[in-house]
């Protein structure tokens, strides 16, 4: 038969398994600790890199990027509906102002030209012709109109004669009558002849008005025409390289398409563009910063374009030395736009170290020893970080990224 364990027995038993535990957990920790502490305590300086702490200027900076494109680039296009006709230039050529690049078939063009004038004259001949009916019927109605004038001082003697006779006794009331009547008929036909002179000098002159602007909008289209037949002559008007042109020789082309493009490759500027997040930062009269490998150049934002397409923002860079030998068209480069800048304070190089944040730690190099120590970061961009707080100058700081070795407040440099 079983018998009952004593609950003192029982107690001691689990106390001790506890204190077992307990004892294998700080055990535990205490090796791990100890070992990492041998692992991490030494480093070698060939491993580190250092900047030493000055004083100087900070900008702070958003990375965007941009893409060279000449400075000065002219786009050739058809004035007129023509085909190609021959090739003059080849991609890459140097142009010389004055010479030609591409030949059109002007020859629907021209015959359309042709025609132009020969409506023009035709035009013309219309308006001498109307000139000189005008002018007939104008003479015409005049000669009329005196005509009625003597018509009328007749019908005027006849009357004055009626009334003399009926005084005398050689005539009658009918007869006066009849001669005053025929007066005022004269009279008012007179008065209808010279207002129809008069209507017919206003509209005579308006239809010549009308054919003469007629005239001159032909006389308009022809000389639009001329002008398009000698832009169709495809030639550079000043010097630079030929960057492209429309090799399909007999091909036809619409007005405005486009032939060929010269471009001065002298001069340089960069269409940068950056994500929308920043749309409010980037601003016209920005200075930015291009980094083309290992050449820096500086410029300053021109132009903020309205448009936001894709998330994308875009933006025209003028450099101050748009002339460098290190652009070359269509080149990527890196670019940095200044928002802000600190003059005359504490900053150090920008490297792993600094992780963003505004309070951090570091280790600062001295006598063999790596100490740790807290700092606070202001601006930054790729070459330094502002310190606020935290070193002075001279101080030399470690860049190498550290994190294996952030429970250490002191590492052994060898």
């Amino acid at each position: 038969m079983d018998r009952e364990v004593a609950p003192d027995y029982i107690k001691t038993t689990r106390n001790r398994r506890w204190l077992f535990i307990a004892l294998g957990i700080i055990l535990t920790a205490t090796l791990l600790y100890f070992f990492r502490k041998s692992l991490g305590s030494t480093l070698e300086s060939a491993r580190i890199r250092t900047a030493t702490v000055e004083k100087g200027n900070v900008e702070n900076t958003l990375t965007a990027s941009g893409e060279v494109i000449p400075a000065y680039e002219q786009i050739f296009t058809s004035p007129i509906r023509a085909s190609i006709k021959r090739i003059l230039l080849t991609p890459g050529t140097q142009v010389k102002p004055g010479q030609a690049i591409v030949e059109l078939d002007k020859s629907l063009t021209e015959i359309e030209s042709e025609r132009y004038e020969d409506q023009l004259k035709l035009k013309q001949n219309s308006i001498e012709q109307l000139r000189m009916k005008l002018n007939k019927d104008l003479y015409d109605a005049e000669i009329n109109d005196r005509i009625k004038s003597l018509n009328i001082n007749k019908l005027r003697a006849d009357f004055e004669d009626a009334k003399r006779l009926q005084k005398v006794g050689g005539g009658t009331a009918e007869d006066i009558t009849r001669a005053e009547n025929a007066l005022k008929i004269a009279e008012l036909e007179k008065q209808q002849l010279e207002n129809d002179l008069k209507y017919n000098r206003e509209s005579m002159g308006a239809s010549l008005k009308e054919t003469e602007l007629g005239a001159q909008i032909e006389s308009k289209n022809l000389k639009e025409l001329q002008h398009k037949l000698r832009m169709a002559n495809i030639v550079a008007d000043r010097k630079g390289v030929l960057t492209w042109v429309n090799e399909n020789i007999g091909s036809s082309v619409n007005e405005g398409e486009m032939l060929a493009k010269v471009a001065d490759l002298g001069s340089f500027r960069v269409e940068g563009s950056c994500s929308d997040i920043y749309a409010d930062q980037v601003k016209a009269g920005l200075i930015v910063i291009i980094k083309l490998n290992e050449v820096m150049l500086r410029g300053v934002i021109t132009q903020v374009k309205p448009a936001v397409k894709d998330g994308v923002i875009g933006f025209v860079i003028q450099l101050e030395n748009a002339k460098s030998e290190s652009l070359r068209p269509n080149m990527k480069v890196e670019v940095y736009v200044v928002t802000s800048s600190s003059s005359n304070t504490l900053r150090v190089a920008n490297g792993p170290a600094f992780t963003g944040k505004k309070k951090q730690f570091v280790y600062v190099l001295k006598d063999n020893k790596a100490l740790r120590r807290e700092v606070e970061t202001g601006l930054s961009n790729f070459d330094f970080i502002e310190i606020k707080s935290g070193l002075e100058v001279g101080e030399k700081v470690i860049l190498t990224d550290l994190n294996d070795y952030e429970h250490l407040e002191e590492i052994s440099i060898q």
